[in-house]
């Protein structure tokens, strides 16, 4: 990260955190070092002097949102992870979701997955693994990706966009970054898929985001009143189950997403 010319701004990712925000960044630099990180780490993450960093460090600490680990090593503190544990845990909208996936998954032998749109990217808030012994994809709650190359983000925008100016506004003008031969590169490749995704209700990753994983992603109506409220996805090995095998049971996916559980929440 280049040097901060704003003594008072630290930028992470693409949030600009100023002043007192520097805490939440240090947080935010603690939270991807799940092994722990040092000081002149942490330091170097946020952009900022070693006392600052000390300092945001000594406030976290007495929030126990941060904890030391022998000498000179810090990791996020217990009572953060509880409290994010229990506010994932009490979302009202996990009472219906996780359900559904657990029937995809068992149903398939896959991966199943809901996410929500988060300006670029797409993050997901649930995940259900297929039984013991299957293969496992290296997903994880919490994580994001970029929409313009999943199943997800590809019918979520499809829903958000209705014109090429919309689309470029959300994910910009691209050229895109192209992770394997398949990912889409361009606006205008990226809006005739989101055109199709529109037409036919449901969206594919044909290994856009990620080598030999297909992924077929369908509304997730857990809103109030069945509002959408994010997409359920089904993710598989490409070898094992091609894209093809997977288009072929879309009406399958629909009709366990959009079984009786659905929007159960918010009534």
């Amino acid at each position: 990260m280049a040097s901060n010319p704003h003594p008072a701004t630290v930028e992470t990712g693409t949030k600009r955190l100023v002043g007192s925000d520097r805490v939440l960044a240090v947080l935010v630099a603690l939270a991807e070092r799940p092994e722990g990180a040092t000081l002149d780490q942490l330091t170097q993450a946020v952009d900022s002097p070693k006392s600052t960093v000390h300092r945001a460090l000594a406030s976290l600490r007495r929030a126990n949102f941060a904890a030391q680990l022998g000498r000179g090593l810090y990791v996020v503190g217990d009572e953060f992870v509880r409290l994010a544990l229990e506010n994932q845990a009490a979302r009202p909208e996990r009472l219906a979701i996780e359900p559904v996936l657990r029937r995809l998954s068992e149903r398939f032998d896959e991966t199943a997955h809901y996410a929500v749109l988060d300006g670029t990217e797409v993050v997901y808030r649930a995940k259900v693994d297929p039984a013991s012994g299957s293969v496992r994809l290296t997903s994880v709650i919490g994580g994001r990706n970029p929409a313009y190359r999943t199943a997800v983000g590809k019918l979520l925008l499809s829903r958000l966009c209705h014109d090429r100016g919309e689309l470029a506004a959300v994910v910009g003008r691209g050229p895109f970054a192209q992770p394997t031969a398949n990912t889409i590169g361009t606006l205008d490749g990226l809006w005739h898929e989101l055109e199709v995704t529109r037409d036919r209700g449901w969206a594919s990753d044909d290994q856009e985001n990620e080598l030999g994983i297909n992924c077929i992603a369908v509304p997730g109506r857990f809103g109030p009143g069945g509002a959408v409220s994010g997409a359920v996805s089904v993710s598989a090995l490409a070898f094992r189950r091609p894209l093809k095998d997977l288009i072929d049971t879309v009406g399958e996916i629909r009709t366990i997403v959009d079984g009786p559980s659905t929007g159960a929440t918010g009534q």
